[in-house]
């Protein structure tokens, strides 16, 4: 009873809310109780709450690991504006940036910990997780730990030796997509000791699911639109195919933007906010827009191209109608889709040569020589890459997935990244510079005093301390830096936004690089499975969609939806059935009461249209119906 007023009052206290969703709770109480955890919750179910919650509650800090910046970021910001105590580390930050963070964790008072599972081999960690009060250790998007899981990574799998550094702590799991094999994994890598496996129902009772095969997909998307009122997404796959789809749209009078991983920060962060107020009704998108979404009352969200996976369509789809309110998620679909996915399927594992060749090339041009790079991170600019090399986009991705899957290297998504320099004179020259250049004496004295290693690699600084500890302003500082580099002093990276390459090893000779056989094949069929389920999806006509949805993921007592594509067309054709015989008496009964389009009088059986036309024609024909030049119809009085 103590227990339960405590959560509910720190609900309220921090959160303002009364109560708590579905299966919240039981994953609170659990982990209150010092149980290791495994929670499978649907997107949009609230799965940050059943560990920022109990963290409240209870002396220590919470770590959290998620491979997603762009989300641990968002939640950083958002506990800080409730005056909750939050930190993020991630590949992007300086040395000194990261270290005081740890000091932060250790001797502050900072409650949330949010870090990057390739972080958690680093020394610096390990030393100073040992010291600090851990009360919970929670791991987002758990199915990342599993070789079976559509999104493999390979750093998760270091969460069990953070583990035995903390052994007294908890582990929540959480995840919004896990088949069972995939939930057996985690529990076996993460060392889960006899945890309470908490699943919540994965069917969305107010989410009408739907598939529409046509030949011209614009003409559908204009229907849907056309026809749902309020706001929604439409998914494409590529960067210009959500330009290409937005400007037509707004060709056609509708609101719309583009959004995708290639637009600078300030632009991506302007369009969300303005679709998330209402000023842009459609977001056409790639999957880049998702996380950090902050609108339950997304009405509709179309899919123009088919997803590689249920995985991914269910999440992406469940970004409408978390209101509770009727939303609509449809699939587009045409006849040369298959072929496209078989294609897309067989790009996605290029021959084990050219993984080995594209990780050679890539090593060269981040500039890592053979024996370096051991937890190094470069700027990584895939598309300059990809022009430079005359390779495809896709078969990049491709390969660096692979080599990630093996624990090679990690690409992470589009981040903040700090400016990095490198001094291009040695030291000697540099000392004569300091001499002949006084102006600049104090300023290069100032970056070598706080920064080492910056004559043999590119080090990661930050411009705000460096004003800072020399005085100057921010912008004297980057102008100073943009100086030092036309005299050819430094190699000099403005910070910026794009990914980053994390080296997990040392580079090393292409003919070392080895890429087991076995899971290499044994990925490629669960990948293909994947798709098979996908296309089955897309072509199935006699299940409702979302029991096949919920049954996907494990919840075998979900029913049939009764508002999905299929659901309606059963209920259609047993409406007719039932009124086998009797659709001119009732049509008749309806025109008693008033006069009726035939568009009025199918919406009210509710059924398939084409027994009900028939019915109409023969009453035209037999003349106790007439139809007017407005195209209301009269009963004729006998």
């Amino acid at each position: 009873m103590k227990q339960a007023q405590t959560i509910h009052s720190v609900l309220r206290q921090h959160w303002g809310f009364d109560s708590f969703r579905p299966m919240q709770e039981q994953i609170i109480r659990s982990v209150m109780e010092g149980r290791d955890t495994l929670a499978l919750m649907p997107t949009g179910g609230g799965k940050s709450l059943t560990y920022q919650v109990p963290a409240m509650a209870q002396e220590g800090i919470c770590i959290v690991i998620t491979p997603l910046i762009a989300l641990m970021k968002d939640q950083v910001d958002n506990l800080r504006r409730r005056e909750i105590s939050a930190i993020a580390i991630h590949s992007g930050m300086t040395p000194r940036q990261i270290d005081i963070a740890l000091d932060n964790c250790v001797y502050g008072d900072v409650k949330f910990l949010y870090i990057a599972p390739e972080r958690l081999a680093t020394e610096v960690f390990r030393l100073r997780v040992q010291k600090m009060k851990v009360s919970l250790l929670a791991v987002d998007e758990a199915h990342c730990i599993s070789q079976w899981g559509y999104d493999f990574r390979p750093s998760y799998l270091r969460i069990a030796e953070v583990r035995r550094l903390i052994p007294d702590t908890p582990i929540l799991a959480l995840t919004a997509s896990a088949t069972k094999v995939v939930e057996e994994d985690i529990i076996d890598k993460l060392s889960l000791a006899d945890p309470a496996i908490l699943r919540s129902s994965f069917t969305r009772d107010n989410l009408s699911y739907s598939v529409r095969a046509v030949d011209d997909k614009n003409d559908q998307l204009m229907r849907i639109i056309g026809n749902v009122a309020g706001s929604g997404i439409v998914y494409v796959r590529t960067r210009e195919g959500a330009e290409k789809i937005a400007s037509w749209l707004r060709e056609q009078g509708e609101s719309a933007d583009y959004y995708h991983g290639g637009l600078p920060n300030a632009e991506r962060s302007l369009r969300q906010e303005d679709w998330t107020q209402g000023r842009t009704r459609i977001m056409v998108a790639t999957n880049a827009f998702g996380m950090g979404i902050d609108k339950a009352d997304v009405r509709f969200v179309v899919h123009y191209t088919m997803c590689d996976s249920l995985e991914s369509y269910y999440q992406e789809a469940g970004r409408a109608g978390r209101d509770g309110k009727r939303s609509y998620a449809v699939l587009l679909t045409s006849p040369d889709d298959e072929q496209r996915v078989v294609k897309r399927f067989e790009s996605e594992f290029p021959p084990l040569s050219e993984i080995k060749s594209i990780y050679e090339k890539v090593c060269n041009y981040v500039g890592v020589a053979i024996g370096d790079g051991l937890q190094s991170s470069f700027l990584f600019n895939i598309h300059d890459f990809a022009t430079r090399e005359h390779i495809f986009t896709g078969k990049i991705q491709s390969a660096l997935k692979i080599l990630q899957q093996n624990g090679y290297l990690t690409l992470t998504e589009e981040m903040e990244n700090p400016a990095r320099i490198m001094f291009c004179v040695s030291r000697d020259d540099l000392y004569k510079i300091r001499v002949e250049r006084n102006d600049l004496d104090h300023f290069l004295r100032t970056i070598l005093r706080m920064y080492n290693g910056v004559f043999t690699e590119f080090r990661a600084i930050d411009e705000n301390e460096i004003a800072s500890v020399s005085g100057y302003t921010l912008e004297r500082v980057k102008e100073l830096f943009k100086r030092l580099w036309q005299m050819r002093i430094i190699r000099y990276v403005p910070s910026n936004r794009s990914p980053i390459l994390f080296f997990d090893e040392e580079r090393l000779p292409v003919d070392d690089i080895y890429i087991a056989p076995e899971t290499y094949r044994l990925r490629k069929e669960m990948i293909h499975e994947r798709f098979s389920k996908m296309l089955s999806y897309a072509s199935n006509q006699e299940h409702c969609r979302s029991r096949i949805l919920a049954e996907y993921f494990g919840d075998s007592e979900a029913g049939d939806c009764g508002i999905c594509d299929i659901c309606l067309a059963k209920r259609k054709r047993q409406k007719a059935e039932s009124f086998s015989g009797d659709f001119k008496a009732e049509i008749i009964k309806l025109l008693s009461e008033r006069n009726l389009s035939a568009r009025e009088i199918v919406a009210e059986f509710r059924c398939d249209p084409q027994p009900l036309l028939d019915t109409l024609k023969q009453m035209h024909e037999e003349g106790s119906i007439r139809t007017d030049s407005a195209g209301v119809i009269h009963k004729i009085k006998p």
